[in-house]
C-alpha cells in the first residue's frame, strides 16, 4: 500500500457509515486538500455502490476539515444497472464539512471515443525541461507528497510577473508510487496551485465548490494537468482543469467556483 493509499482507507462501522483518519500531509495549515477529501468520500461512495468508478462528483465545502478522525455517511439515492448515485457526507466534531452528490458507474478500460473534438492535449514542455520544487530534507505537507513539474511559462506569478492569463500546466504524480485509479484523479483535479495568482491573485484560494467527471480509465504514468479560468471577479473566480494520461486521453474534467486569496 502507498502513503496515499493509507491516507485514503476508510473503514465500514454500519451500513453506509465510514470512518476515516485524515492525513495531515495531505493538506496545509491544519486543513487537508479538497482533492484529498473528494478521493475520500469516493471510495465510500463506491464501496457502498454496484458500480466501480465515481464517474460524476459534484462537491461542496463547507469548512475546512482538520487532519485527524472523521465520520462519512452515504446516503444511497438510487441504485441502477449502469448507474447509482448518493450523497456522501463527511463531519468532524458533529459538524458537516464536505458534502458531495457522487454518480457511481462501471468504466471499460477498452472503450474507444466516438468523437474526441478539436482540442488536443495540452503542450507541456518535457518533464526535465520543467520547473521541479524539490521538497528539504524532513519537510512534510502536500507539497511533499505531490510530484508536479510545472511548465516554466505558467510560472511567473512565482517572480511577480504575472502573465495576466488565469492558466497553469504541469506533470503530475504521487512520489509515493501510487496507481492512476479514481482516487489519484480526484486528487489530480485540485492538485494545481490556484490559476488566478497568474491574473495577480495572491495568497491560497479556498474552493467553494468543485465538480468533476472521470471520463477514462487512466493509462500508468505522468500525467498531464491544464488548469484555466474564464472569469475574475468580485473576489471570486472559476478554474477549470483536464487531465490527460500517458496515451492522450483525456481521463478526468473538473469546473471549480473558489475565493480570491486575501494575502
Amino acid at each position: 500500500m502507498s502513503r496515499f493509499g493509507d491516507a485514503t482507507t476508510i473503514k465500514q462501522v454500519d451500513e453506509g457509515r465510514f470512518e476515516v483518519e485524515l492525513d495531515g500531509d495531505f493538506g496545509m495549515a491544519e486543513a487537508v486538500n479538497g482533492g484529498y477529501l473528494m478521493a475520500v468520500l469516493g471510495r465510500a461512495a463506491v464501496a457502498s455502490s454496484p458500480h466501480e468508478h465515481p464517474v460524476a462528483t459534484a462537491t461542496t465545502f463547507l469548512r475546512a476539515a482538520a487532519p485527524g478522525r472523521a465520520e462519512i455517511t452515504v446516503d444511497t439515492l438510487k441504485a441502477g444497472r449502469t448507474a447509482a448515485t448518493a450523497r456522501v457526507s463527511l463531519a468532524q466534531g458533529g459538524r458537516t464539512a464536505t458534502e458531495a452528490l457522487i454518480t457511481t458507474g462501471t468504466l471499460d478500460a477498452s472503450a474507444e471515443p466516438t468523437y474526441t473534438g478539436e482540442r488536443p492535449a495540452p503542450w507541456l514542455p518535457p518533464i526535465e525541461e520543467c520547473t521541479e520544487f524539490v521538497p528539504p530534507e524532513g519537510l512534510t505537507g502536500f507539497a511533499a507528497q505531490m510530484d508536479l513539474r510545472y511548465d516554466p511559462a505558467t510560472m511567473r506569478w512565482l517572480e511577480g510577473r504575472p502573465t495576466g492569463v488565469p492558466e497553469l500546466r504541469a506533470w503530475f504524480r504521487l512520489r509515493d508510487p501510487h496507481g492512476n485509479d479514481a482516487a489519484a484523479l480526484a486528487l489530480a483535479v485540485d492538485a494545481l496551485p490556484p490559476v488566478a495568482l497568474n491574473a495577480g491573485a495572491r495568497g491560497w484560494s479556498p474552493t467553494v465548490e468543485l465538480t468533476w467527471h472521470m471520463r477514462a480509465i487512466p493509462a500508468p504514468g505522468w500525467l498531464a494537468l491544464h488548469g484555466s479560468g474564464r472569469l475574475v471577479t468580485g473576489g471570486w473566480f472559476d478554474e477549470e482543469v483536464e487531465v490527460w494520461d500517458s496515451a492522450g486521453r483525456l481521463v478526468a474534467q473538473s469546473r471549480q467556483i473558489a475565493r480570491l486569496g486575501r494575502g
